[in-house]
């Protein structure tokens, strides 16, 4: 099969990286070569080796690169170097960052020996990135490699640049096989497709549209700017397309339409990916809570460019979480909710404050004060000699005792009391009691300090003083604009189920209580790829305290039909009311 047409995913590339002497033209010698073979996606062999160079190194390079005039004194000739070379780019693509460089430098040094050149199929990995990775304006190879999570330990050497642009081509590998079915298609995709703009043009001639027009762009022009005026006026997410299908950048709203046309106004700050949208696409949904969570996992899905990060929220609520998959387990302050087997509150507002309650915690009930690892000790720490840790890092303590103080302390914040955090402050109401009437006045004074204390901390600390796993319930959401609402089912600390309100609503929410797990269970096993949904929906419920929510149990029993039908027709009725006074007001 030629190797034009073979498919991108078995195909092997020899990802190649050259140094040289630093000089152009004709006096641009060849002084490091390496090649790495990638194949599938990911790495195999690697080779370099120095090149002997008829002039000297100036200092300039010998600093930059780290080659040093006797290393190419005493390196192999070209003559013994490059038919490695050669036999290594056989039946292969080339792959470099700024490939034309390297191709140059190669060809000519093999012209000089009178070698024919093999002229394999080249990608540049710099012109994959402007391809697949519009939004990375800067793609120079290090901060390429870094905005792809690459870590980067040396530069400017043939073997370790190579290294690293292979492994770049392997970040971008996914994408480039969804994008290009065979070899040939994949050099295609790299061409220019516009041609440079010269100097002093107008605007006009590169045929931009404006916001909503509609049409095809001639040859060497721009796509027009997508049509708008189909788009919807619900909450949704909305996703913008290139001429060719992929995806660039997805957004929610709760008006598709003005959120999507407000990209292209003259007034929008500057976006990569905008001049090559062509289409947008949209779904639906009935509420702007739904529109978050639809936009997250569509996000995940695609992977569009456009997204740098994923909907954070308000990034002043923290969580106060606790792993119960490590020895002696501690709380700890966190941005998100943990995953895996755990208990977590909140979102809880001030991390000042958290950091405090979580002390104070800590203190009151003799857990450590140490982080994730637990480390070994001959001494107790300065908390074990004041009576305010268990001291687990002795090696000694039963680590029955501890959990039994952990789930005490954990079991305050899943009891779904109001005001929240009173069960704290009655077991502190309750120990001081108990100090006095051993006539221990002194700790029963210091506990009276430290419950006025704890009482500031929790009416100051905002947000939900309760374990996201508490209470599996029901919540409804409205429509901005119409007496509709969706659903949204919160069980075993997770999103469960979500959609609009309809006549399976008895089923699905069974469905869900039968995934809360068992009554009673201290935690919750959440996948790590369902916390940024329970993220997004705590965070809407601490920003919405107002919103209606359903207990899906009463004691041990499931909520009845008879009781979310009555739940649901009063939240009906109440949108309606709403949209009724906002017609009136206007």
């Amino acid at each position: 099969m030629p190797l034009l047409d073979a498919p991108v995913a078995t195909a092997e590339f020899m990802v190649v990286d050259t140094e040289t002497n630093g000089l152009a033209g004709e006096d641009c010698e060849l002084t490091e070569v390496a090649a790495v073979l990638v194949g599938g996606g990911e790495l195999h062999d690697g080779w370099s080796s120095l090149c002997r160079c008829s002039g000297p190194l100036r200092r300039g390079v010998q600093r930059l690169t780290g080659i040093t005039q006797a290393m190419v004194d005493d390196a192999p000739r070209l003559e013994d170097v490059l038919p490695t070379v050669a036999r290594r780019l056989a039946g292969r693509v080339m792959v470099a960052h700024n490939a034309p460089f390297d191709r140059r430098v190669l060809r000519q040094a093999f012209h000089r020996i009178g070698l024919a050149w093999p002229d394999p199929p080249v990608i540049c990995t710099a012109a994959l990135a402007r391809s697949l990775l519009p939004l990375q304006r800067r793609r120079g190879l290090g901060v390429l490699a870094d905005a792809l999570g690459i870590e980067v330990t040396l530069a400017h050497r043939a073997l370790a640049d190579a290294q690293t642009c292979a492994r770049v081509l392997c970040a971008l590998f996914p994408r480039l096989c969804a994008h290009a079915g065979t070899v040939a298609e994949a050099l295609a995709l790299l061409r220019p497709r516009r041609p440079a703009r010269r100097r002093g043009a107008p605007d006009a001639a590169l045929g931009r549209g404006r916001p909503g027009r509609r049409g095809t762009a001639a040859p060497g022009q721009a796509p027009p700017d997508p049509d708008f005026a189909t788009l919807p006026r619900d909450p949704g997410v909305y996703i913008f397309r290139d001429d060719r299908g992929r995806v660039l950048y997805v957004g929610k709203s709760v008006s598709i339409r003005s959120r999507a046309r407000a990209h292209f106004a003259p007034s929008a700050p500057p976006s990569g990916w905008t001049s090559h949208a062509a289409v947008v696409d949209y779904r639906t949904t009935r509420s702007e809570l739904g529109a978050l969570v639809l936009e997250n996992r569509l996000i995940k899905e695609l992977r569009p460019p456009g997204n740098k990060r994923l909907t954070r929220g308000d990034d002043r609520l923290v969580y106060i979480r606790c792993r119960l998959d490590i020895p002696f387990p501690i709380l700890e302050v966190a941005s998100d909710p943990a995953a895996g087997h755990a208990v977590t509150i909140g979102p809880v507002r001030g991390r000042r404050l958290a950091l405090e309650l979580v002390e104070q915690l800590d203190s009151l009930f003799g857990l450590r004060h140490c982080g994730r690892r637990l480390p070994r000790r001959d001494h107790p720490s300065a908390y074990g000699q004041m009576g305010r840790c268990l001291s687990p890092c002795l090696g000694d303590l039963d680590p029955n005792l501890y959990r039994r103080r952990l789930d005490e302390v954990l079991g305050l914040f899943t009891i779904g009391t109001h005001p929240p955090g009173q069960p704290l402050l009655d077991h502190v109401d309750g120990q001081m009691r108990a100090a006095a009437a051993r006539q221990q006045f002194e700790r029963a004074a210091s506990l009276q300090r430290r419950r006025g204390r704890l009482a500031t901390v929790l009416q100051r600390l905002g947000g939900v003083l309760e374990a996201t796993h508490a209470r599996p319930r029901l919540i409804l959401v409205g429509h901005p604009c119409e007496p509709a609402l969706e659903a949204f089912w919160l069980s075993g600390g997770r999103l469960v189920d979500s959609g609009p309100v309809d006549d399976d609503l008895p089923q699905r929410t069974a469905a869900a209580l039968a995934r809360s797990g068992r009554r009673g269970e201290l935690g919750a096993h959440v996948a790590p790829h369902e916390v940024d949904e329970v993220r997004i929906v705590s965070t809407w419920l601490a920003s919405h305290p107002d919103t209606p929510q359903l207990a899906l149990r009463v004691g041990e029993d499931p909520v009845g039909e008879a009781e979310l039908a009555a739940f649901v027709k009063r939240q009906l009725d109440h949108r309606r009311g709403e949209l009724v006074a906002a017609d009136g007001d206007r």
